[in-house]
């Protein structure tokens, strides 16, 4: 007999919460997939205008009561996805969000990221309906990303993926 697993309440919480409809009806309609979770790594895939894939990884400790951090990860490699490779931007929001000159890249510049909202309290009145809400989940996070990477100012990467 196989023992099931034991999850800390972190984890728990997260393998409870993608299984909720939010996330069934992304995955269904193609918006975004949960790719593999290595605790306290997640990895998930989000789909641009273009039909190409993005993935991020997000660091989810002491989830869902902080906040997640993400990143542009790809996910045939398991490395973080290099710069020419990244959503590019007519000039708006994209590129404000998508900044590799923002914490060397390891972090999108979204006020529900645990490592961008540092030092942003102006956020919470700018943005309300971006602060990371624990109810919501990493659902609120993905619909964000997959918002940015459907807009007109998106552009797709210098390089496509090898």
């Amino acid at each position: 007999m196989q023992e099931k697993p034991v999850f800390g309440p972190d984890e728990r919480a997260l393998r409870a919460e993608v299984d909720k409809p939010a996330y069934r009806l992304a995955r269904a309609e193609g918006r975004w997939r949960l790719a593999g979770v290595q605790w306290p790594h997640v990895l998930a895939a989000v789909t641009a205008a273009d039909g190409s894939e993005f993935g991020l990884r997000f660091d989810c400790s002491g989830y869902p009561a902080l906040p997640p951090t993400g990143r542009l990860w790809d996910l045939a490699t398991d490395t973080a996805l290099p710069f020419d490779r990244w959503p590019r931007s007519k000039g708006g929001r994209v590129g404000a969000v998508f900044r590799t000159d923002w914490k060397g890249g390891t972090a999108l510049y979204l006020p529900c990221d645990r490592v961008s909202r540092e030092g942003h309290d102006n956020w919470t009145r700018e943005t309300p309906t971006m602060i990371w809400r624990p109810e919501r989940g990493l659902a609120q996070y993905l619909e964000i990303v997959h918002e940015l990477l459907n807009c007109a100012d998106y552009q797709p990467p210098l390089r496509a993926a090898a």
